[in-house]
């Protein structure tokens, strides 16, 4: 019988662990999402041909899908069910990654970016809804803590991979073959999206082998079902009085059903909802106001421009991913020692210093800036109305002639018609880059895409019109020595966003949110929260384009000034509150 007894814990004890890890897959595709594109972009950049306005639009697929998502995963897990709705995520992903991976041209791209962000906000919602719903009292803090360093491990993950791939091109770039480093580049970011391929395939096949979260089935009125999933996990009487917990909370809530009617006539606008409400909508648009998702995703890209070349920009990158990794583990340490609103003024202020700090490295180098776009317009096809150019080209040469031996960085700013864009960013002692401006990427091919392109534009005289070089900028590459102060300032940066917003923002929000509008409060602050991401990732290439990386990063720092403000002046402590004593607070001002 001891044998047995010990067996059956043995075998419990090991269905927790598994359950854990596959949820930590979870976390670890989530942060895959959002962290691969970093890797991939510089090479996909080099390669694709496409416009910066379309590689801004291919990062922030990601976010887009994922906003998308969000709205919709509560929904689908109340009806389909935790393990369901979490093998449908993984599956997304698995899908996107050969669509990415075996693309051609831009929409194949976007597609599968815009899966895998569909697939990243399921995973976000479900799988710590399923372990706040699976694990134990003993167990929730350690599993909701694993999906978390597990997100962060996955960007890591994903910055090893575009470091392995940057030290391969090296080798190939020192043969001085043209042809064979422009196939490595295109192999390298097809295989970095490969290499992702594995983890979502095990967490499919994982979620295959979980239990359903008992507390869905026994809102379904399965019972029988609910007790046998409790079982794979906890003993007999901890399984028994789960249940009875349950049945206790049901009878609860049916009889507070009769007091809901007194509820629904207390007013949506009264001053205990609209406060806690607009505090969280305010500190889930500044936390990506503070540029973080887009800085994660063009990381590479920003250390390159600031003089690192491309093994050093990505071996940053690792250390980059590895400070956020490693100081979300201290905030998390820390937030119920410290408090909510102590990390997230702290962080904030941080971020503000930091941001400020990497605008003025940038603005040194960028004043230099020259604009050639009259020497650039007179390189135009009057016949096509198009323009290649060719870093080895005699034109080349003689653009970059001023800045004699000094490596100099050239983007072009064009237009057809309303529409503008902005070309990717190609450095002069690069022989393999190349410029080329078409009609077919710039101009919406129908109405629709126009409209979120540009919603006051003239498509059908935007098909005809002729290329218009808007700016045509040349800027010195700055100095190794200011690439490193640059990527020392973003490990900075990253580490006061992982110890108080990374941390404390969600928390804070569910918080933050009365009973009464929690649910949907929540989906239109996360809603505003996507948006935004997505807003920036979509203008950031461009805007760098047109005015620099320095402004950028002032944007941002401004941005993060309302954060500190909301913060630290607005935001009540809400450790080791009840929910109750916070809606109390916000109803009749006390604490």
């Amino acid at each position: 019988m001891n044998n047995f007894t010990a067996t059956t814990t043995s075998v419990k004890v090991g269905y927790n662990r598994f359950l854990l890890l596959v949820a930590g897959l979870g976390g670890l595709l989530y942060g895959v999402d959002v962290g691969i594109i970093s890797g991939a972009l510089p090479y996909l950049e080099a390669t694709s041909g496409l416009s910066a306005n379309q590689l801004s639009m291919i990062v922030a697929a990601v976010l887009l899908g994922s906003a998308i998502s969000t709205l919709f995963a509560g929904v689908l897990s109340d009806w389909l069910g935790r393990k369901k709705m979490m093998f449908f995520s993984g599956l997304l992903f698995v899908i996107s990654i050969p669509i990415i991976a075996l693309s051609h041209g831009y929409w194949p791209l976007v597609s599968g970016r815009l899966l895998q962000g569909i697939s990243a906000g399921l995973i976000g919602v479900v799988v710590p809804l399923y372990l706040a719903e699976c694990l134990g009292a003993s167990n929730r803090g350690k599993g909701t803590a694993i999906f978390q360093w597990l997100l962060t491990l996955g960007i890591v993950a994903a910055a090893l991979i575009a470091v392995f791939y940057s030290k391969q091109l090296e080798h190939v770039a020192a043969l001085g073959d043209a042809q064979k480093l422009y196939s490595a580049q295109d192999h390298a970011w097809r295989n970095i999206f490969w290499v992702s391929l594995p983890p979502g395939i095990l967490f499919v096949l994982g979620s295959l082998l979980l239990a359903e979260s008992p507390r869905w089935l026994y809102r379904r009125g399965q019972k029988d079902a609910a007790r046998a999933a409790l079982l794979r996990s906890r003993t007999d009487e901890q399984a028994a009085t789960e249940l009875r917990e349950m049945e206790e909370t049901a009878a609860a809530k049916r009889a507070m059903a009769s007091d809901v009617g007194h509820k629904m006539k207390e007013s949506l606008l009264a001053r205990k909802y609209v406060i806690p409400f607009l505090l969280a909508c305010i500190i889930l648009a500044c936390n990506q106001a503070t540029g973080v998702n887009s800085i994660i995703g063009f990381n590479t890209n920003i250390l390159i421009q600031a003089g690192l070349n491309d093994v050093q920009a990505h071996t940053s990158n690792l250390i980059f991913t590895f400070v956020n990794f490693l100081v979300t583990i201290v905030g998390v340490m820390l937030v119920d020692k410290k408090g909510r609103k102590f990390l997230l003024s702290i962080g904030s202020a941080g971020i503000i210093c930091t941001l400020l700090a990497i605008a003025c490295v940038f603005h040194n180098t960028e004043k230099q800036r020259v604009d050639l776009k009259a020497a650039v317009q007179s390189m135009v096809d009057p016949t096509n109305q198009t323009l290649a150019l060719q870093m080895d080209s005699e034109a080349s040469r003689q653009l970059f002639a001023r800045e004699g031996s000094r490596p100099a960085n050239l983007v072009i700013v064009y237009s057809y018609g309303d529409f503008t864009a902005a070309s990717k960013i190609i450095r002069s002692d690069d022989a393999n880059a190349r410029i080329t401006i078409d009609r077919e990427n710039t101009v919406p091919r129908n109405r629709v895409v126009a409209f979120f392109q540009n919603p006051f534009a003239n498509l059908e005289q935007s098909k005809t019109a002729p290329l218009k070089i808007d700016n045509a900028i040349v800027t010195p590459v700055p100095s190794e020595r200011n690439g490193w102060l640059t990527a020392i300032l973003t490990y900075l940066f990253m580490a006061f966003f992982a110890v108080g917003p990374g941390v404390c923002v969600w928390l804070a929000l569910s918080e933050l949110m009365p009973t009464r509008i929690r649910s949907n409060g929540m989906s239109i602050a996360l809603l505003i929260n996507q948006a935004v991401s997505t807003i920036i990732a979509l203008i950031f290439l461009p805007s760098v384009g047109k005015h620099g990386y320095a402004t950028m990063f002032f944007m941002f720092a401004g941005c993060t000034v309302v954060y500190f403000i909301t913060a630290f002046f607005f935001l009540p402590e809400t450790k080791g509150k009840t929910l109750e004593e916070i809606e109390a607070h916000f109803e009749g001002g006390k604490r």
